[in-house]
C-alpha cells in the first residue's frame, strides 16, 4: 500500500538568502504541498542557527495555513521547555479557531538549541530548567485540558481556578508526541497520544542504525499503548530526509549542501549559512569524516523518482506506518531565485507525479 505523504520543514537558510528570502520559499513550497495532495505540513523549532529560520513555529503556522486551502499544518515541534504551557496552549487554540480541524500540536522535550540559547528563552537556569523537564508529563496534561473546550481547573492558594486558552473553544488542536529516545515512546503510550520517532535524526555514528533506533522505540510504544478519550489505537508516522531528482547523480549534487552543513553540526564544526551545490562541491571532507558522511547518507532517501517512491514504500512496510513525512532538504545551484527552492520542489513533485 502506497503511503500517505506529507512534509517537514526546518525553513533552511541558503547563503544567497536573507531570512525573508527563506520564509517566501517555505510559503511558496507549502503551496506546493497542498496542491499535490500532501496530508500535513510541519514546522520544526530551531534556534540560533544561521541555516535554519524555523525559530517560531505558531508565528510560521499561522503564515502556512493562511497561504494553502486544505493541508493540516502543524509543529514538529515546539519544544515545550522553552515556553510557557499556557501561552503556547493560547497559540495553537487560536490557530485552532482560525483554521478548524487543520491544525497539529507537535510537542517535544528537549530544548532544540544550545544552553545559552535555552536561557535566553525562558530565562531559567540549568537546574530549573532540569526541573521543567522533570515536569514534562504533568505539563503535557496541562496542555491538552488548557485547550480543551472545557478548560482546566487550576489550584491556587487553596483556591481553585477555571482556566481557558481561548473563551470558547468549539474543537483543539491535534497533540502529538515527538522524540528521539525511549522516553517519548513510553510517556505516549501511556497518555494514549499519537507518537513520532525522529528517523530523520538517526544514524552516524551513534553506535546504533537508524532502523534498529526507530524499530525499538515504535515496538514499545505499540506494546505498551493505553487507549485514552482521543486515540483508541496507536498511531504513528516515519519522518525521513529526502532529495529526488530526474537522475540519481542530480540528486546526489543537490543532496550534498545538506550533507556537509550536518557533518559540521555533528562534528562540532562552526554553522553557517547553506553552501550553493557549487560551493559544496568544491568544500573537501577531512578523510576521518568520510565515514560519517556516508552513514548519514546511507539513510537519507537520494535518489530518481522510481528509486525514491519505492524506498518510501518499503521503509512505510518494515515499520508498519501509513503516512511518511518528508524533509525535503535539497540544495540549491549558484543563481537560483532566493526566493524559491526548487530542488525541494521537485522532490515534492517527483515523489506524487
Amino acid at each position: 500500500m502506497t503511503p500517505a505523504l506529507s512534509v517537514l520543514d526546518l525553513v533552511p537558510v541558503r547563503a544567497d538568502q536573507t531570512s525573508a528570502d527563506a520564509v517566501a520559499a517555505s510559503l511558496r513550497l507549502a503551496r506546493i504541498a497542498d496542491e499535490l495532495g500532501y496530508l500535513r505540513y510541519w514546522l520544526a523549532e530551531h534556534h540560533n542557527m544561521p541555516a535554519v529560520a524555523a525559530t517560531n513555529p505558531p508565528v510560521l503556522i499561522s503564515l502556512v495555513a493562511g497561504a494553502t486551502e486544505r493541508i493540516r499544518v502543524g509543529s514538529g515541534g515546539v519544544m515545550l521547555p522553552n515556553h510557557a504551557p499556557l501561552v503556547v496552549a493560547e497559540q495553537f487554540a487560536l490557530l485552532e479557531a482560525a483554521f478548524p480541524g487543520r491544525i497539529d500540536l507537535g510537542v517535544g522535550r528537549a530544548p532544540g538549541t544550545d544552553p545559552v540559547t535555552a536561557w535566553a528563552l525562558r530565562h531559567q537556569g540549568p537546574a530549573d530548567a532540569d526541573e521543567t523537564v522533570n515536569q514534562f508529563p504533568q505539563i503535557l496534561d496541562n496542555l491538552q485540558a488548557m485547550m480543551a473546550p472545557g478548560g482546566v481547573a487550576v489550584q491556587i492558594a487553596g483556591r481553585r481556578h477555571a482556566l481557558h486558552a481561548t473563551p470558547s473553544a468549539g474543537s483543539a488542536p491535534e497533540l502529538w508526541l515527538l522524540g528521539s529516545s525511549d522516553y517519548a515512546a513510553r510517556l505516549a503510550a501511556e497518555k494514549g497520544l499519537p507518537y513520532v520517532f525522529a528517523h530523520h535524526f538517526a544514524g552516524g555514528g551513534n553506535g546504533q542504525s537508524s532502523g534498529e533506533g526507530t524499530a525499538a522505540a515504535l515496538r514499545l510504544y505499540r506494546e505498551r499503548f493505553t487507549p485514552s478519550e482521543t486515540l483508541a489505537e496507536p498511531r504513528t508516522f516515519l519522518t525521513v530526509n529526502a532529495v529526488v531528482a530526474e537522475t540519481t547523480d542530480e540528486a546526489d549534487r543537490l543532496a550534498l549542501p545538506q550533507l556537509l552543513a550536518m557533518l559540521k553540526l555533528r562534528t562540532g564544526a562552526p554553522l553557517t549559512a547553506q553552501q550553493s551545490v557549487e560551493d559544496a562541491e568544491l568544500t573537501p571532507v577531512a578523510e576521518a569524516h568520510q565515514g560519517l558522511l556516508e552513514a548519514m547518507r546511507s539513510k537519507w532517501i537520494i535518489g530518481d523518482p522510481a528509486y525514491a517512491r519505492k524506498r518510501i514504500a518499503d521503509l512505510a512496510a518494515e515499520f508498519g506506518v501509513d503516512e511518511v513525512m518528508v524533509n525535503p532538504v535539497a540544495g540549491a545551484h549558484e543563481g537560483t531565485d532566493p526566493a524559491t527552492a526548487p530542488g525541494r520542489e521537485e522532490t515534492l513533485r517527483l515523489l506524487v507525479d
